[in-house]
């Protein structure tokens, strides 16, 4: 994880699996704390993101008060295949492929 240049957000890189959870939710945690209005996480560099790591970025996106999103940009196949079939509609999570 490092944090973006020019914008609200971390770029991520590598898994997120069992190993890198704690990283990943703590910070999801901490953006649902910073309250702005768009947190972006670029994920260009993840390889893949396990249901569990799908599911405490929809657990984060639930705490969101209203007009606040994650702004997800280009994440892999299965983590985009997950929140539509799980978390379909899921308020608080833009998904972006480019």
């Amino acid at each position: 994880m490092s944090p973006l240049a020019g914008q609200q957000g971390v770029r991520a890189a590598g898994e997120v699996g069992l190993t890198t959870r704690a990283i990943w939710e703590g910070v999801l945690e901490e953006a649902v704390r910073e309250g702005e209005d768009v947190y972006y996480l670029e994920l260009s560099d993840v390889t893949f993101v396990d249901v569990a790591g799908a599911g405490a970025l929809a657990a984060a996106a639930g705490q969101l008060t209203d007009g606040r999103r994650f702004v997800v940009s280009r994440p892999p196949a299965a983590l985009r295949r997950t929140l539509d079939l799980l978390w379909p509609g899921q308020k608080g999570i833009e998904v972006s492929t480019s």
